[in-house]
């Protein structure tokens, strides 16, 4: 008895459940023919909204409809904020010119005043150039040098921000790798907060600034939501902090006041080092390229260049490939006991014996310190110190040409810098790499995009003076030593 009252109560209820469906239905058809423009799917959304809103909470907040869309980070989505002298702007502009793109890189360099006929007509090479807002009487003092840097970022942002999601400011003499750049940056979110730079070389520098600045001359990113916030707080930020006289100290302040701390990124180089930085260039941190600054207060990178034609060199193989640019790959040949230690489009070791990655990670101080220091340590990571052990010291070579070959491959050549000078490894077998003149070096030509891990190598030749190494990706259990 109770079974069939349970019935009848169940058919009752799915034939109410089935007169409402229908009304519903007829009701949507007679909307969809009153209003044939209105998509289907929005006749439905406040449903879809308020049963899934807890689901997709994370991911909508994410997303802004006004800002962010589906498509991927590019250049186009970077401008650029360059901050100089018409003084220097005469030899400093082969730095810029070495990697600004033309009529695609989007910015402007800000002078101290108009330029002078020895850099008249304007080069079509340069980035366009405005004059800094005078800044004299706002702050009532002569001497506006770090306000005129910090107020950079607010002129660039208000001359150029239409479908801005980055905004990149560096000096007049920051070589920037914009490949490198638009990769990193198109793994994050534009849409939220972000302030990244590089801290300097030199541990005292941090000490006498911040440890929590980013130094400007590496350069530094703000995502369009903070560079748009800093921009209109700028004149607020300089009155607050007219008391200091460091410009990345103050653009540190603002941005904290705004709520938002650096990230710091390996790839940002203030350079804060003197004298010869292939030691330092030859062992890259494990993350991409992006910046390098201070080639005016280091030797030329290159032996027998200049500053400007250094510059121009290194981004021959920036055109061809940046993933790789500087990033160190290892490998050994046992029968001969030597290791090679290449970094990517810049310079090549080979050591007369078998030495690991662990140790090999550290760059062999050849440079010196930024400035004076009583006592270690001196730099943000350690060190290797130059050796005249024939065991211990590198023979060095150079990046010299860069091709892509018709098997899909980067074709890379290093040559000898000179003579070691020194007697082969004895305890490894006398096996003297000194007759070795070129290094050949094969890599795919797709991107390396695992940050994680490096690339591994072999090497393939050894024919009379030239040796030939192949990039490959590392084995699961590989171990480099």
């Amino acid at each position: 008895m109770g079974s069939s009252n349970c019935n009848l109560e169940v058919g009752g209820l799915c034939k109410t459940l089935l007169i409402f469906c229908m009304v519903l239905y007829f009701v949507f058809v007679a909307l969809s023919n009153q209003y044939p423009n209105c998509p289907a799917s929005e006749f439905f959304s406040p449903f879809w909204k308020t049963s899934f809103s807890n689901s997709i909470s994370i991911s909508s907040s994410a997303l802004s409809p006004t800002i962010f869309n589906d498509s991927k980070t590019n250049l186009s989505h970077l401008v650029f904020g360059l901050v100089g002298s018409e003084k220097a702007w005469h030899h400093r502009k082969a730095y810029i010119e070495s990697w600004w793109r033309p009529n695609t890189t989007r910015g402007f360099l800000f002078l101290d005043k108009e330029p002078t006929a020895g850099l008249l007509p304007w080069s079509g090479a340069s980035p366009p150039y405005k004059v800094s807002d005078d800044l004299t009487k706002f702050l009532n003092k002569t001497d506006v040098t770090a306000q005129r840097i910090i107020h950079g970022i607010m002129e660039a942002f208000r001359e150029d921000h239409e479908n801005l999601r980055w905004l990149v400011m560096g000096d007049d003499d920051t070589i920037f790798f914009l490949d490198n750049i638009v990769d990193v940056l198109a793994k994050l979110d534009h849409t939220k907060y972000y302030y990244l730079g590089g801290q300097s070389e030199f541990i005292l520098s941090n000490y006498w600034y911040s440890f929590s600045q980013g130094f400007g001359g590496g350069g530094f990113m703000l995502s369009a939501p903070l560079a748009k916030a800093l921009a209109k707080d700028m004149e607020n930020c300089l009155k607050r902090y007219a008391y200091l006289k460091a410009a990345d100290l103050t653009t540190m302040s603002c941005i904290a006041d705004i709520g938002v701390s650096l990230s710091p990124l390996k790839g940002i180089h203030q350079m804060d080092l003197r004298g010869d930085v292939s030691g330092f260039l030859s062992s890259h941190p494990q993350f991409p390229l992006m910046s390098l600054h201070h080639f005016d207060m280091v030797e030329p990178i290159f032996p027998s260049m200049d500053r400007a034609e250094s510059t121009r060199h290194l981004m021959k193989a920036a055109e061809v490939e940046q993933s790789r640019m500087m990033q160190q790959t290892i490998c050994q040949n046992r029968q001969s006991n030597w290791t090679f230690s290449i970094s990517w489009g810049y310079a090549a070791h080979i050591y007369e014996r078998i030495m690991p990655r662990s140790y090999l990670q550290y760059p062999i101080e050849t440079f010196k310190t930024w400035g004076r220091s009583p006592r270690p340590p001196y730099y943000m990571f350690n060190t290797r110190r130059p050796s005249n052990d024939p065991c211990e010291a590198p023979h060095l070579f150079f990046f010299e040409s860069i091709e892509k070959t018709p098997k899909n491959e980067i074709f890379t050549s290093f040559s000898r810098a000179w003579p070691r000078g020194l007697l082969a490894c004895s305890s490894t077998g006398n096996h003297s790499a000194e007759i070795i003149s070129k290094i050949n070096v094969f890599s795919p030509a797709t991107k390396h995009s695992e940050i994680g891990r490096s690339e591994c190598c072999d090497v393939v030749g050894i024919d009379g003076t030239k040796v030939d190494v192949k990039f490959r990706e590392c084995m699961t259990d590989e171990i480099i030593a």
